[in-house]
């Protein structure tokens, strides 16, 4: 578990206090810096667990409603050859935190990719701990989440179990913070945050999201229902899947600063919330102790429309690592080239980025700083330490389409990892569906940009 530190300006003391003759911030992308390979390792794409022993038997075979509509596949369960399978997969992970013995504490996010297609596919967080030297990452301890006491206020897919575990039609939880005896996640359904606890994964707290004092609501938001053809459009404001996908923490741990995948709709101008006509997704504050929403968010401008949220982590009192994405994967060394569209990426990867921001000095309802960012598409390996994607020209890219981890382990290096989307996503190969890699990055002038 990590040790949050009491000493020096806290996070939310320093935005607090922020100095108003500061100029706001700008969308400029900062500069960019150099990242080094330095450690790569691989979880194999079919790892899978079984479900506990007391969860429905429904749970025990899982993606059973992945074919081109919700309707059950019949076909008979596999060990990861093909939909469906025995057990669980562990793919997907969505957020990462460092625990500081070699060990790193990350989430399975939904499922399968869609609230309709996940009732069987059950949420669960890991510790991991890979090994850079051989090139392996060993499953530590996988924790199932349940809400055996129904603090879930809405009626969850395994409602009338005794264990009531949860699932990809429940919540879709994308982003995680250990914070003494619970776990503190970000929901991108509600959107919403719930609170577990760490050593049994039961639910202890939900929460709705606010934001300048409304309620943030998806379509997949259990409040949400769809009228009859000549009735009232429902009241919602923000795109699906577009709830929390960066979910982060001040260093003493009083603080959560969920970051939506995308920007809000803002009813009175007609229009998606942006910084000079380009999206802005927001940053809200959470108050760990009272269990409330601080009244005060910031906006994260995107270097471009229709960009996304990986992950989001705070390395110090004020300043945080951001994945930016775009929607491509693969190398653009394999791009469909002269008509083709057979053996080569339609649409590669072109965007994926890791941002240093900064809220010192910035108000609240004010876009962040973005002060510099590294480029996962062009990482420097001297060494040849890639263990898949290795290129002649001594470069290493991170070409898939949800990159969704990021974390500082120490003055010089961040760890950075995929969500695999098993067994849809193929952004290193174009034959072979992912796998989980977790990479290590020298960036140490990158962690001192201010």
């Amino acid at each position: 578990m990590r040790k949050f530190l009491a000493a020096g300006l806290l996070l939310s003391t320093a935005l607090a206090t922020s100095i108003a003759a500061t100029a706001p911030a700008t969308a400029d992308d900062g500069k960019a810096f150099e990242a080094v390979l330095a450690g790569h390792a691989i979880l194999p794409a079919k790892t899978l667990i079984p479900a506990p022993a007391d969860a429905p038997e429904s749970l025990k075979v899982s993606g059973k409603y992945t074919g081109k509509t919700p309707a059950r596949i019949s076909a008979k369960p596999t060990d990861g050859d093909a939909l469906p399978f025995n057990g669980q997969p562990v793919q997907g992970f969505s957020g990462i935190k460092t625990l500081g013995d070699g060990t790193y504490f990350v989430g399975t996010d939904n499922g399968f990719g869609k609230k309709v297609n996940s009732p069987d596919a059950m949420l669960m967080v890991h510790t991991i701990k890979p090994d850079f030297a051989n090139g392996t990452i060993e499953m530590v301890k996988t924790t199932f989440i349940s809400d055996p006491d129904k603090v879930i206020p809405f009626v969850i897919v395994n409602e009338g179990s005794e264990t009531r575990y949860l699932t990809g039609a429940d919540l879709d939880i994308e982003g995680f913070q250990p914070i003494g005896d619970k776990i503190y996640i970000g929901d991108e359904f509600g959107p919403f945050v719930i609170a577990v606890d760490a050593a049994t994964g039961k639910v202890t707290d939900f929460f709705e999201t606010e934001v300048n004092g409304k309620t943030v609501r998806s379509p997949d938001n259990y409040a949400v229902q769809l009228p009859n053809p000549d009735g009232k459009r429902p009241d919602y404001n923000l795109e699906r899947s577009k709830g929390f996908e960066g979910f982060a923490s001040s260093m003493d741990g009083t603080k959560l600063y969920g970051l939506l995948e995308g920007p809000l709709w803002d009813k009175s101008e007609g229009a998606y919330e942006n910084v000079g006509g380009v999206d802005a997704s927001r940053i809200v504050e959470f108050d760990v102790a009272k269990g409330a929403w601080t009244g005060r968010s910031w906006l994260y401008p995107f270097a471009a429309n229709n960009h996304a949220i990986g992950d989001f982590n705070m390395i110090d009192e004020s300043r945080g690592l951001v994945i930016e994405r775009d929607n491509g994967q693969g190398d653009a060394e394999l791009a469909c080239k002269d008509g083709a569209s057979e053996g080569c990426f339609k649409e590669p990867a072109k965007f994926k980025r890791i941002y240093m921001i900064s809220f010192a000095g910035v108000e609240a309802n004010q876009p962040v700083k973005k002060v510099g960012y590294i480029d996962l598409m062009d990482i420097n390996d001297p060494d040849g330490l890639a263990r898949l994607g290795k290129r002649e020209d001594g470069r290493f890219t991170f070409p898939f389409v949800t990159i969704e981890n990021v974390d500082k382990v120490d003055d010089e290096t961040i760890i950075v990892g995929n969500d695999n989307n098993f067994p849809f996503s193929k952004g290193r190969d174009v034959v072979a569906v992912d796998n989980n890699e977790m990479v290590i990055l020298k960036v140490g002038e990158f962690l001192k940009a201010r």
